[in-house]
């Protein structure tokens, strides 16, 4: 993750799911990276960005297996079980190469979304976070999303900072897991 300032590319461009199919994901481009839609298959590609110990500082948990992986891939691509809920997740790819570097999501349920990102340890630090989260909130507002919401650990500076250059703001509120809220201005 980098400086947002740092990041002057041009904004990215959102591609819109096909007619008749709101539940499903668009691949989204920008001017480094590719967010494909998740597939199981990506697990084995996912692995190797996810084994880092220090991804899970601020979150918890450990690396999880490519079968672990598998299955929870599984559950995110079958979809939300609570109805009016629709989950996207998305593969970050370089576009120079198409290395995995991580993934972003979204829960969307009316106009509101909370959403979530993760960046190898590798690619940390080169504005890959920014860049994937920002261009998931304005696929999000393309889609009629008006509230976008994240929850960041009030520790983690480089979530805040991406947060923050995705237009998110912090609202003072703490959730149940001690992390703060931060939220689009209404």
């Amino acid at each position: 993750m980098g400086d947002p300032s740092a990041n002057q590319e041009p904004a990215p461009r959102p591609a819109r799911a096909p007619e008749g199919s709101p539940d499903v994901a668009a691949t989204i481009t920008t001017p480094r990276l590719l967010l494909s839609p998740l597939q199981v298959s990506d697990a084995s590609e996912m692995e190797p960005v996810l084994a880092a110990g220090e991804l899970y500082h601020f979150t918890g948990g450990s690396p999880p297996s490519r079968e672990e992986l598998e299955r929870r891939f599984a559950a995110q691509v079958a979809g939300s079980p609570n109805q009016g809920e629709t989950w996207h997740n998305w593969i970050i790819r370089l576009l120079d190469g198409g290395s995995v570097v991580g993934f972003v999501q979204a829960t969307i349920t009316d106009e509101a979304a909370e959403i979530a990102w993760l960046v190898g340890v590798p690619w940390q630090r080169r504005g890959i976070a920014t860049e994937a989260t920002t261009a998931l909130c304005d696929w999000l507002r393309s889609q009629g999303v008006r509230s976008v919401t994240a929850h960041i650990h009030p520790d983690h500076a480089a979530s805040a900072r991406v947060a923050g250059a995705a237009g998110l703001q912090p609202t003072g509120e703490v959730d149940d897991d001690g992390e703060q809220v931060w939220s689009s201005p209404s």
